[in-house]
């Protein structure tokens, strides 16, 4: 009764939810991707996923996409005669994902009505489906149940910010939970939490982070110096790649590198918002401030960014190589309530951390990255302008805790393999 409600306001809830979605997808210039979304894949998709076993496997946006490239990877070794479908949701992660090598195709996620789930699984027909942290849509697990089709939830998280929201909706998240053949989350702490509301504890078990099995990697300084000159960095800067950050956060940052930037002149500031949708909006602070700005699409090839002009970047898909290029990061979502992003991505290619105090969604991560010795946490600006000034001028300080990334990776690994044997038994 409770599942026929819900089908029943998700359709009425549609013909509203389109023109929002129609809006923001627009407002960020990117295609809606209705057809997908209401369970129409274009035939190139069907066609290659034809006559093969499929996988299918869904994360959200980009942060879970680069968390399941280990897994993919792993299923592509593993499974090369199956076909391997990707789904998102958002925009951005589509972009990113669609770049993977891994995945035969990538697609929209349908929105959680009958018609259009039971339109994408008649299509794709999965073996099994694999679904990223806590992607729990009632409607989608019922008829994957429904048809036979295993359900894992893989890299399971519940943050502290969101803990309070499932344990009032217990009552609505049980059902769907019950329908998963397996629970595999990151922590002790995520397993008893979603086993109170409503995961079998039976069938529900800690196989720890994918995001620690990403590749890591000392970057040669030769490849270094090429990223460099390709985003027109002259030698001898010292770059501070401050990725990820969202509305509030870049009104923070501003007047900490202005302070920096008066102290030394050798100083080099790679921005990058968390939507590039945002550059527009970035830009006119920057200009606010008298800071000079480049937008990364502007930049021509044997461009040179000027002294003191901050490197804005508005693309998607290149920050791992703004990673490589850095001699230090600042990982933002931290500084404002947003609850953080993913620490180990500049940690795996040995760049020291700065992060702030607002890391919910990455709570565990963010203790290991202090334990280790990885990087610095902050509390406010005045504690980013004296971390950040610590941090120019020691380049062994930088050195000693890049090592420690490098090390922090090495010994945290092994979410893959687990996860792959809980796949092997679901096969």
């Amino acid at each position: 009764m409770l599942l026929a409600l819900y089908q029943i306001l998700a359709l009425l809830l549609l013909p509203l939810l389109l023109p929002w979605h129609l809006y923001r997808s627009l407002s960020r210039g990117r295609s809606p991707g209705f057809a997908e979304r209401l369970g129409w894949l274009p035939s190139a998709v069907t066609k290659r996923l034809a006559g093969r076993p499929v996988i299918w496997l869904h994360a959200v946006s980009v942060g879970e996409a680069m968390a399941a490239r280990p897994l993919l990877k792993a299923l592509k070794s593993r499974y090369p005669d199956h076909g391997l479908l990707m789904s998102v949701t958002t925009e951005t992660g589509r972009a990113v994902a669609a770049g993977f090598p891994e995945p035969d195709c990538c697609i929209y996620f349908p929105f959680d009505v009958l018609p259009a789930v039971r339109a994408a699984l008649t299509s794709v027909a999965p073996r099994l489906i694999i679904i990223m942290e806590t992607e729990i849509w009632p409607t989608f697990c019922r008829e994957a149940d429904r048809r036979g089709i295993p359900l894992l939830l893989v890299n399971g998280r519940i943050s502290d910010r969101s803990i309070g929201r499932y344990r009032k909706l217990a009552w609505f998240f049980r059902h769907p939970l019950a329908l998963f053949s397996h629970c595999c989350m990151q922590s002790d702490a995520d397993r008893d939490r979603i086993i109170a509301i409503g995961a079998p504890e039976e069938r529900t078990m800690v196989c720890g982070n994918l995001k620690y099995d990403i590749p890591w990697r000392q970057v040669p300084v030769e490849e270094r110096h090429d990223l460099r000159r390709q985003y027109g960095i002259p030698a001898g800067r010292l770059v501070v790649v401050a990725a990820s950050t969202h509305p509030g956060e870049e009104e923070l940052l501003v007047p900490v590198w202005r302070q920096a930037a008066q102290q030394r002149n050798d100083l080099q500031l790679v921005l990058v918002p968390r939507h590039p949708e945002r550059a527009g909006e970035v830009a006119a602070l920057m200009e606010k401030n008298t800071l000079a700005c480049r937008r990364r699409t502007t930049l021509t090839d044997g461009a040179v960014l000027a002294p003191g002009q901050v490197l804005l970047v508005d693309t998607v898909g290149e920050l791992m190589k703004l990673y490589a290029l850095a001699d230090l990061a600042f990982v933002g979502g931290s500084l404002v309530p947003t609850g953080g992003h993913n620490l180990l991505e500049p940690a795996s290619l040995g760049i020291p951390l700065i992060f702030g105090p607002h890391m919910a969604n990455f709570r565990d991560i963010a203790a290991l990255a202090l334990q280790y010795g990885a990087g610095v946490q902050v509390t406010d600006t005045a504690e980013l302008a004296e971390a950040l000034k610590e941090f120019l001028n020691s380049p062994d300080l930088r050195q000693v805790l890049g090592a420690n990334g490098l090390k922090m990776l090495r010994d945290s690994g092994g979410a893959t393999e687990r996860i792959m044997d809980v796949v092997a038994r679901s096969l």
